[in-house]
């Protein structure tokens, strides 16, 4: 019998340093209890993933089933967008936004925006084995947990930029540059600032004239400003809309943003988004998506281009909002009787998300959400996951139904999950 070999050395460093993404990790966990916690009546109640759970508008199923008999539509498609769903984008992006694009040069179609963001990090970064020397990106932290490990793999290096109470949750870049220095990097490194707002996981929003501060700071220093709007149409009645990167004055010059359809129409399986702005990038991430992919399924653009531009569409995301928003008024309420000081604490304007502090009998915010599972099935997100400033809380997303979130409440009363300083 012959050996078994060792292919590991064959893999790059930056694959094999990844860790896998955190919410397929939690995923797995609650698999692996799931029996034991329906002995004890603490079947998993799932506040751990960002993604709504009620099925998309019914208008936009009816538009997949009839463009599934258009001829031609089970054709490979061109990665960067078929015309009519380019052209829907820039439509909604003028009504919504005001923002006008050329739908030919500054936007190019997604598979999702997780996927574009992986290729952007590719197109800017040029892979070298000694630390000081890889290209940086600047990143929000806490902030999305794909980000620090899709620059990884990219060969770069991600830097944090800290999002707290203390600075508002809208830092100054300056700053994050000198604590930079400070750690024997050189700013002529940095390629990219990405921001994120509304913010996952903190739901904090942005004014606009923190955005025209970030503008102006990408500006500055002539390098590429990446705006991930993947909660646009995530806010509630009231509130002023998030506004797009590109209403600031000059943003074209080194900015693109980055949408989905994932959030506001509850189409997360569907893989639709697109990148826009600047015409540089665009087309650069057109050029890499021709070598790794044929775009999205012809089908699922036309259904696309229709919610994009149907009044069904914004009516399905107010209604969804109204239902957000009531979610996290139940949330709120249960978290204050729980002990939680929730009136000094941030409630989100935006997003599904609450980001809470652990309570102090506990060392981390993974041993406090392993025990959250563990004892009441509640799955929610350690603070952590999304970056070493996250540590010390947790996320949980209020996508549930009603009646599970009383349910949440009820049994953390009941297995004395109760907030102590």
């Amino acid at each position: 019998m012959q050996a078994s070999l060792d292919l590991n050395h064959l893999f790059s460093d930056g694959v094999k340093s990844i860790e896998t993404y955190i919410m397929f990790r939690i995923k797995q966990e609650t698999q692996r209890l799931k029996p034991e916690l329906m002995v004890k009546n603490r079947a998993p109640i799932n506040l751990s993933i960002g993604a709504p759970v009620k099925a998309p508008p019914e208008f936009v199923i009816n538009a997949l089933k009839n463009a599934l008999s258009e001829p031609g539509f089970h054709l490979y498609s061109s990665p960067k967008g078929e015309p009519y769903y380019l052209q829907a984008v820039a439509a909604r992006m003028k009504k919504r936004f005001g923002v006008e694009l050329d739908q030919k040069t500054e936007i190019c179609s997604l598979i999702g925006s997780k996927e574009g963001l992986a290729h952007l990090f590719n197109t800017l970064i040029n892979p070298v084995k000694n630390e000081k020397d890889k290209d940086i990106i600047l990143i929000p932290d806490p902030g999305y947990a794909s980000y620090q490990e899709q620059i990884k793999v990219a060969g770069g290096k991600s830097f944090p930029i800290p999002l707290n109470a203390q600075n508002n949750y809208m830092p100054s870049l300056e700053k994050v540059v000198e604590n930079l220095k400070k750690e024997g990097l050189s700013p002529d490194k940095i390629k990219a600032v990405v921001i994120n707002y509304p913010s996952n996981p903190l739901g904090a929003g942005a004014t606009r004239e923190y955005l025209k501060e970030v503008v102006d700071f990408a500006r500055s220093r002539n390098i590429l400003l990446v705006s991930d709007l993947a909660y646009a149409d995530v806010y509630f009645e009231g509130e002023e809309p998030p506004a797009s990167i590109l209403e600031i004055e000059g943003a074209k010059d080194v900015a693109v943003e980055f949408h989905s359809l994932s959030k506001p129409y509850s189409m997360t399986g569907w893989r639709a988004g697109w990148i826009c702005g600047n015409n540089l990038t665009v087309s650069m991430i057109a050029k890499i998506k021709s070598t790794y992919d044929s775009g999205i399924f012809k089908a699922i653009q036309r259904a696309s281009a229709e919610i994009l531009t149907s009044e069904e569409g914004d009516k399905y995301i107010k209604e969804a909002n109204k239902e957000y928003q009531k979610k996290q008024e139940i949330m709120i309420k249960g978290i204050k009787e729980l002990g939680w000081d929730i009136d000094n604490l941030l409630i989100p304007k935006a997003t599904f998300y609450l980001w809470l502090p652990i309570p102090s009998e506990y060392a981390t915010s993974e041993e406090y959400t392993q025990k959250l599972l563990e004892k009441s099935g509640i799955v929610a997100v350690p603070g952590s996951g999304f970056g070493k400033y996250g540590e010390g809380f947790f996320r949980m997303s209020v996508v549930a139904s009603d009646e599970n979130l009383y349910e949440v409440i009820d049994r953390m009363k009941q297995d004395g999950f109760y907030f102590k300083k």
